[in-house]
């Protein structure tokens, strides 16, 4: 490996070419016009050379169009995306068909040798800002906006943060809430890995996906002979924990029999595996998390209230997607920059249609959704923008009004009322007051849009503004009993 320039100099910029033998006149063009440039011959130096450098162009001589194809695709996953790459290539090979496709795919730009200075002086510019601009733009990304793996600057997931920081400095169980696809077991990861458990196992567990008996082989393991084909003690997953973390997913899946079980390792820290005598001693933390509504649960009898109280002595509870939206913008470049390299086709950004098209869905799937929509759109996008097709969310753009002022207008005005009365637990005078709307306003916006959960409060002051309604259809109820008294 060689390197050109004073590698210190802080007006210079990083420039790697890689030849089999460099042009020495381009060499030294490069050094005179301000490039630090890093020579390599082969893919495994271009690797050695791009870790823990900030490059800003990389320069590729295609010598042999057929092997140089590969070449192509492996420098594009050592740079990860983080910069361009400009092709030097003579006219005759670009006559093949393969290396004028794996051009288009993977390089930025070419230019056929012999090298054009005045023409590439332009190249590496452009090729550069558009580097820098990709780097301010992933620069939202950094360690204060991207902190556990948690991407967004919104009130609601720095919240998330500073809880998993106050969390992980103790031992007691954590209780996490959240809709699929919002980070529960991210979220857990973090906690442990901030604890004074994190050098010992972080073990995951779904309860949802086994029957009874298989969770409670898997959990606490079996000794010889306990299960048909058993010729060896199995631990399970419990002890081997120990020392660490365990982090039980779907824990309102777990089957009743086995909660009286998990009950007793909160209580006593201890337990048996089956079939088993001896008492094992656990030296663990729980970290439990669930999608479902426990507090329903324990009422319904489908969840014992012990075990509930035990695991929620710490509750975290995760956004939703469509409760920060305004992190939108940032998780998607995140995740189109992680899976930049797994693109087929020259794509470079998102158009403002597959934008409208990503505010206006809802993301049942939340941010899960949305990686694997991005992704799905990089590997499969053939133009240079992402559009709303590509994402798969054409169908909320094909009524023909989704510009229109009015339905934008519209759209917002919904989402941001659910959310507020999500937010407030449905108490339609502090949902006013953060809106700054009168009750009377309220309640029109929630005719309007019939939100489906809000305050049980009779908009003529007949009853409680304070207390929660059940359902819309009961705020309805009190709407129609309220226009029914005014007009008597």
């Amino acid at each position: 490996m060689q390197m050109l320039g004073n590698a210190d100099s802080e007006s210079k910029r990083n420039l790697i070419c890689v030849a089999k033998k460099p042009q020495n006149e381009m060499m030294q063009w490069l050094c005179e016009s301000g490039w630090n440039t890093f020579i390599a011959d082969s893919v495994s130096q271009a690797c050695d050379i791009c870790r823990g450098r900030d490059l800003s162009v990389g320069l590729v001589e295609i010598s042999d169009p057929e092997a140089d194809v590969r070449l192509l695709s492996q420098l594009t996953d050592v740079s990860g995306g983080n910069f361009n790459w400009i092709a030097l290539i003579s006219p005759h090979s670009l006559q093949h068909p393969g290396i004028r496709q794996a051009i288009s795919r993977f390089c930025y730009d070419f230019s056929t040798l012999p090298v054009p200075f005045d023409r590439l002086t332009v190249t590496l510019g452009h090729a550069c800002g558009m580097t820098a601009l990709r780097q301010k733009t992933n620069g939202l990304t950094d360690d204060s906006s991207s902190q556990f793996g948690l991407v967004g600057l919104s009130h609601d997931i720095s919240a998330v943060r500073r809880s998993i920081v106050t969390f992980a400095a103790s031992d007691a169980p954590v209780l996490i809430l959240g809709e699929t696809g919002t980070g529960k077991e991210l979220t857990a990861s973090a906690i442990h890995a901030l604890s004074r458990r994190r050098k010992g196992p972080f073990v995951t567990v779904n309860c949802g996906a086994f029957p009874s008996s298989p969770i409670q082989s898997e959990l606490f393991g079996y000794d010889k002979g306990a299960v048909t084909g058993a010729d060896r003690r199995v631990i399970g997953k419990l002890e081997a924990a120990n020392t660490g973390t365990i982090f039980l997913d779907e824990i309102g899946d777990l089957p009743s029999e086995l909660q009286v079980n998990l009950l007793r390792v909160l209580q006593d820290r201890r337990g048996q595996r089956v079939e088993g005598h001896a008492e094992i001693e656990f030296d663990l933390r729980i970290i439990a998390s669930t999608n479902a509504n426990l507090e329903r649960a324990v009422q319904e009898g489908l969840f014992r209230e012990d075990l509930y109280y035990r695991l929620n002595v710490l509750l975290l509870t995760l956004p939703p997607l469509r409760d920060r939206i305004e992190d939108l913008e940032i998780l998607a470049r995140h995740a189109f920059n992680i899976h930049f390299h797994e693109r087929t086709h020259n794509v470079k950004d998102f158009s403002q249609n597959a934008w409208r098209a990503m505010r206006l869905h809802t993301w049942p799937g939340n941010v899960r959704e949305l990686i694997n929509r991005v992704r799905r759109a990089v590997i499969t996008c053939e133009r240079s923008l992402i559009g709303a097709d590509d994402l798969g969310l054409d169908g909320l753009l094909s009524d023909g009004d989704d510009g229109s002022l009015h339905f934008v207008r519209s759209r917002a005005e919904h989402e941001l009322l659910n959310r507020i009365l999500r937010q407030t637990a449905g108490n339609v005078s502090e949902a006013a007051r953060r809106l700054n709307v009168s009750r009377a306003t309220l309640y029109r916006l929630i005719r309007k849009y019939e939100v489906g959960s809000l305050a049980e409060a009779d908009p003529s002051g007949g009853s409680d503004a304070q207390g929660p309604l059940a359902s819309a259809s009961d705020a309805k109820l009190s709407i129609a009993r309220s226009q029914r008294t005014q007009a008597n």
